[in-house]
């Protein structure tokens, strides 16, 4: 079982004592002066971002899902052809310094659009009191993968007036975080923690398995595992795998699935889960699942985040790892 000396030996950096705060971060952030914007009649919403700025645009789109908004998805340079005078494109980089990001945001700026971007500051922050274009600075803590709380619960702050979601089903989320941290966090150390039991049972490659509604946890995980703990990780969706992913099985691999599944999934999906399990006893195949709990969209995804981004921070430490630096990403950026 890992120690409070191990975890602060190899997390040199202390990225857990920012996960410690997070449900606390998210609430300070909600409360923030940040103006919100005064936009009407928004019927398209581009989230542009990668890593942990992009894994937020995923969280909103999840939001957005059951809404009249369409949402798109930018990771990358294009911005979409169906950009037009209804569509608010946002942009986000907890650096500022994001180059697909900031190419978004200057071909934003050419068409007829609205655009509002969110950054601690660098060239974000210039290109836009440049060009006269909403801007919001927050603070990043610690990294971009760290700053997630922060910049999420800010941004749902500012761009209340065009997300129809309800105040109490963000205060939700919150008190759930809350009530999660006690089990999860540095304070419990113990069999009793779900975070630590999950990055313990991780080895091998973790292919991530996961309902409609609820990728955006999955894209997290993945993303976190690979940044914190330095390991490959895979997705799937669990219904599209069921047609071509689930063959893969027939032959032995390091590969260990790990199955997120949703209190509110549609019905044939919950059969899939049922099926896809059952395959796996049949054959001797161990597998972990993790429950999203009851509770609104966003209340279930933070939820299913806090838990599985405090267990790759375990694993990282658990594999003798320190989770904060990333070299790799740091050689492609120098290199561009």
């Amino acid at each position: 079982m890992l120690d409070l000396l191990t975890l602060q030996k190899f997390d040199s950096q202390k990225m857990y004592e920012v996960y410690d705060r997070w449900p606390e971060i998210a609430q300070e952030s909600y409360n923030v002066s940040l103006e919100p914007v005064k936009f009407q009649g928004i019927d398209h919403m581009v989230f542009a971002g990668m890593g942990g700025s992009g894994s937020i645009g995923s969280i909103f789109s999840s939001i957005l899902s059951k809404t009249n908004i369409h949402v798109s998805i930018v990771k990358g340079y294009i911005l979409p052809k169906t950009v037009d005078s209804d569509t608010l494109v946002v942009t986000t980089s907890v650096s500022g310094n994001t180059d697909e990001t900031l190419t978004i945001l200057d071909s934003a700026s050419r068409q007829d659009c609205k655009v509002i971007s969110f950054s601690s500051g660098g060239e974000m922050e210039k290109f836009c009191m440049k060009k006269k274009i909403e801007f919001r600075e927050i603070p990043k803590i610690h990294s971009p993968r760290g700053s997630f709380t922060r910049f999420l619960y800010s941004m749902l702050k500012v761009l209340n007036p065009v997300i129809p979601i309800p105040t109490n089903e963000i205060s939700e989320s919150i008190v759930e975080m809350k009530k999660l941290s006690s089990s999860i966090n540095s304070e419990n150390l113990t069999a009793d923690n779900p975070a630590l039991n999950l990055a313990e049972w991780i080895s091998g490659i973790p292919l991530i398995y996961y309902p409609a509604g609820l990728q955006a946890a999955a894209i997290r995980f993945k993303n976190s595992l690979q940044e914190n703990a330095k390991m490959h990780a895979i997705i799937e969706d669990v219904v599209e795998s069921s047609h071509n992913g689930i063959v893969s099985w027939e032959q032995q691999s390091s590969v260990i699935p790990i199955m997120i599944e949703g209190a509110d999934d549609y019905i044939k999906t919950k059969e899939r889960w049922q099926i896809l399990k059952k395959f796996f006893d049949g054959r001797n195949i161990e597998y972990k699942e993790i429950f999203s709990g009851e509770g609104n969209i966003l209340t279930k995804l933070m939820r299913l985040v806090y838990l599985l981004d405090y267990a790759s921070i375990y694993r990282s430490v658990l594999s003798g790892i320190d989770p904060t630096p990333v070299e790799s990403i740091n050689f492609v950026k120098n290199n561009l």
